[in-house]
């Protein structure tokens, strides 16, 4: 029988692990997507690539090599600890990796929208490039960062590949919704399987309609 403790563990910890992921990916994505958007530079393709690679790598790849780079050899040695694999910071770690297209790419496309000519005026008017930045390119990528910061967010929650590879399944740590569900598939508990999924379910569907009427209002505001 599911306990409400089965419950509100893995979902504070989902919900944890998807708030810390967004916040991130908003503070890092912003200025990579700003600079992907804005140079003319090959390298800048390179690095889009790069950033686009988690689409269509499979998960169990990417979890493999973040768990290797995780460990005692890589970036846990560097900082002096056994490993970050395992950990909620290990978990952190991998869904920003995973997640950063879901949000630097709309916010990319947010600003290629923007073009040239309202900076231009911007800049006609003494705004200095940080203040065309703020006041002109920041408020018109709006809608970017809100679809962005909700596809990271719902992307968050619903990993499932690279959380497994490189968190396990340790209760309180890193067992998230989606390796809950597993584990309880995993043991035949169904009943408990449908409750986690069908949660789940009604919250993908609920993270769609919004993103949908947002994106309509945004739509008739401009209009």
């Amino acid at each position: 029988m599911l306990q409400l403790g089965d419950i509100i563990t893995p979902v504070r910890l989902t919900l944890e692990l998807a708030t810390t992921t967004t916040l991130i990916l908003l503070v890092v994505g912003t200025p990579l997507a700003w600079w992907l958007a804005r140079s003319k530079s090959l390298w800048s393709e390179v690095v889009g690539t790069l950033v686009a690679l988690p689409l269509v790598l499979p998960p169990t790849v990417l979890g493999f090599y973040l768990l290797i780079a995780l460990g005692p050899e890589g970036l846990g040695g560097f900082l002096g600890v056994r490993t970050l694999a395992f950990s909620f910071e290990g978990l952190v770690i991998g869904s920003v990796v995973y997640s950063l297209p879901f949000v630097v790419q709309p916010v990319r496309n947010a600003f290629e929208a923007i073009g040239d000519r309202p900076l231009e005026v911007a800049a006609t008017l003494r705004a200095a490039p940080l203040d065309r930045f703020a006041t002109v390119a920041l408020p018109l990528a709006r809608s970017g960062f809100l679809t962005g910061a909700v596809l990271g967010f719902a992307h968050t929650v619903g990993e499932f590949g690279v959380v497994l590879m490189i968190g396990g399944n340790v209760p309180g740590e890193t067992k998230v919704l989606s390796v809950a569900i597993y584990d309880y598939v995993e043991s035949l508990q169904y009943a408990e399987a449908h409750i986690l999924a069908g949660g789940m379910l009604v919250f993908s569907f609920l993270i769609l309609l919004a993103m949908s009427l947002i994106g309509r209002r945004l739509g008739q505001l401009r209009s």
